[in-house]
């Protein structure tokens, strides 16, 4: 444990932070099994409502640097790709 004050607040808002990430995190990944879910089903008006509510929720995570940019993008575009490829 840190012995400075000003770095015990540094931990303790470590640990404050790295709990509201993870519940982000976690409900991103919900947002995107659900369109992989609709996917597997084959079902694609519900695939495409699920990837329209997504995808803000993925663009707001990459804003925000819980994950980087480039895996937005890359999770954005193979889900679309899904989409697209289903009958």
């Amino acid at each position: 444990m840190a012995n400075i004050k000003s770095a015990q607040k540094r931990a303790r808002q470590n640990i404050t932070r790295r709990a509201h990430n993870m519940s982000q995190r976690s409900s991103l990944r919900t947002a995107i099994k659900k369109v992989v879910v609709a996917i597997a089903a084959g079902d694609k008006e519900v695939a495409s409502a699920a990837y329209k509510a997504a995808t803000p929720k993925i663009d707001s995570m990459a804003d925000k640097g819980i994950i980087h940019k480039n895996k937005a993008a890359r999770h954005k575009s193979r889900l679309n790709q899904h989409i697209k490829d289903m009958k």
